[in-house]
This record gives structure tokens, sequence and C-alpha cells, in this order.
């Protein structure tokens, strides 16, 4: 390699490690902000202090309390969903060649909604407890991506295979959510579109462990992948042809991708567009190359959902709106800008 070319290169890396940097100091940022928003009132001096100190020496005081105990477990909760949903899109996009396939495309949150319905209105749960809808909605999500991959398996595993299992496992749940509902109370029907809207307002520490075990397993396992799914954007042939193989390289992310998209929802309820709208704002800047366009999807994913839940809790306040719709505000006029801007060229 010429020194000249060598230079453009490491110019290339630069930017995108860049990229990544201003990201991370911007995360950073926002979360100070959004642990000093409530109703006690404090600096985002105290609250970094106050962090600080506490990893080590936790307090007692009312300020050590209110931020350890209720702010920063929602903001905690995220950075860790807003990261998973938004490098779960970036792998379903890969893998999929499809612009528009994330966690929520593929019907996965169907079945989630289903299994919570399933627990508010009639009480079945695969286990009762205070969790019954946590672990409902879990079971449901694999239930349903495991019966994606049964029927795209008659396929061989082929992206519009997938995409077709997961509309018709997309329409079904949605079906029996919808009789759910039809039979339900007021009362449990107004508690399943609550949680359909999604919320940062359940977490808590033990939450935050179970999600990031979870993320702490998988996110690994798909940056190892990330040279393969380079090559798998040149069609499957040509993947093949470069000794990549396709099928478990496909069948491995799904079934990770699910993992993740469980964990979170189960938590968290429907959180739409993080897992759409963060990977294409990554592709734009850092490129294709998923060795970037993953963790830079994950960090963007965080910064989203973080930044939403702020605008959540302040635009009405003391009226706090269900971080799905914020989403959902913030997603559908970028997504617009995107489909005009490119002139139907995604990638």
């Amino acid at each position: 390699m010429s020194e000249t070319a060598k230079e453009k290169y490491l110019s290339f890396i630069q930017r995108k490690v860049l990229f990544l940097g201003i990201t991370v100091v911007a995360l950073f940022l926002v979360v100070g902000i959004a642990v000093t928003i409530g109703s006690y009132d404090m600096t985002i001096t105290d609250v970094y202090r106050i962090i600080a100190n506490g990893i080590l020496n936790p307090g007692d005081s009312t300020a050590d309390l209110v931020i350890w105990n209720v702010r920063l477990p929602r903001v905690c909760m995220g950075i860790l969903a807003g990261a998973g949903l938004g490098i779960c899109g970036a792998v379903l996009q890969a893998i999929l060649r499809n612009p528009l396939a994330s966690p929520f495309t593929l019907g996965i949150t169907s079945a989630a909604t289903f299994g919570a319905s399933l627990a508010v209105i009639l009480g079945i749960g695969i286990f009762g407890g205070s969790y019954i809808v946590v672990i409902n909605a879990f079971a449901f999500t694999l239930i349903a991506s495991f019966a994606i991959y049964a029927l795209a398996f008659t396929k061989k595993f082929t992206p519009g295979a997938i995409i077709m299992a997961g509309i018709a496992i997309s329409y079904l749940f949605a079906s029996l959510t919808s009789f759910l509902q039809f039979i339900g109370t007021a009362d449990a029907l107004q508690q399943v579109v609550f949680w359909t809207m999604g919320s940062l307002g359940r977490a808590n520490w033990f939450a935050i462990q179970i999600v990031l075990g979870i993320l702490a397993v998988t996110i690994p396992i798909l940056l190892w992948y990330s040279m393969d799914l380079n090559v798998m954007g040149s069609g499957d042939e040509a993947a093949k042809s470069m000794g990549v193989d396709v099928n478990r390289v496909r069948i491995v992310t799904l079934v990770l991708t699910s993992l993740m998209t469980a964990g979170i929802i189960c938590f968290t309820g429907t959180i739409g567009f993080i897992g759409l709208v963060g990977p294409h704002i990554c592709r734009m800047i850092v490129g294709p190359d998923h060795r970037f366009l993953l963790p830079a999807s994950a960090l963007m994913g965080a910064l989203i959902l973080v930044s939403a839940d702020i605008a959540a809790r302040t635009l009405f306040a003391p009226q706090v709106i269900p971080i799905g719709i914020m989403t959902s505000f913030i997603g559908v006029p970028f997504f617009i800008y995107l489909f005009v801007r490119r002139r139907g060229m995604y990638w």
C-alpha cells in the first residue's frame, strides 16, 4: 500500500472513530441532563458528583436516594434499551438486505403484546407472581421468533422468506391480541394500551441487571460477525464464494437479535423506530462497515432514546408522554426526510 493510500485509509478510519467519540460525549451530557429532570431540583454538576461518589460510597441523603433509586435506573434502562434496539436494527438490515428491517417489522413485538395482554386480561402466564407480564412478553417473543425460523427454514432462510414469515406471525398475534382486547374489561384494556405505548418508568436495578447480562453476552458475538455482515451486503452468492456460511450467520444473528429484543421489550413495552432510525443515521455518517456501524448504532440508539425520554418528561410536565409515542414523533419525520433525500437509494 502506498503512503498516500495509507494516509487516506487512516484518515477514513479516524473520521469514524471521531464520530464514535463525539457520540459518547453527547450521550454523557444527555445522561446528566436526564437525571436532573424531576421535582427535586439539582444541577448537572451535583448529578455527576453524586453518581461518582455513589459508585464507591453510596450516600443516604435525599438527593442520593432520588438519583440512585428513581432517576438513574430509568436513564440506565434507556441507555441499554436504545443500544440494544439500535444494534439489532443494524444487524437485521444487513442480513435481510432491507432498509425497513428492524425488531418491530418482523412481528416480534406483536407476540410480546399478546403475551402481556394474556397476563393482564386473563391472568394466564408462563409463571405467576409480580413478573407475570414481563415473563409472558419475553416468552411469547421467543416463541414468535422460533416460529419465524421454522417457517423460513422451509425456504432455506432467504431474506424474503424471513420477512414473509415475520409478516404472517405479526398478523397472527395481532389478531389474537385484538380478540383479547375485545373480551377484556375497560381497566385491563387500559393497562394493555399503556404497555404497548412503551415506558421506562418501570425500570429498576433488577431489570437493568437482566438486560445488561443479555447485552453483555450477545453484543460481542454480533461484533465478531461484523466482517461477515460486510461481505453479505454483496449478496448471498458473493458471500458464499468468499467462504461465508450465509445460513449459519443469518441464523445465529437472528437468534441473538431476538433474544436481545425480547429481553428489552418485556421490561419497557413497545418502543418503535429506534432500531430503524438509529442505524440509518449512522450509515449515512460512518458508512456500511459494520465494524463501526454496529457500535455507532448502539450509541446512537441510546442517545435517541434518552433524548426522547427527556422530551417525554418535559414537554407537558408534570404529565409524562409514553416513550413509544415520543420515539415515533421523532422517527417519522426523519424517516420521511430519509426517503425523500435518498430518492429510493437506501444503501
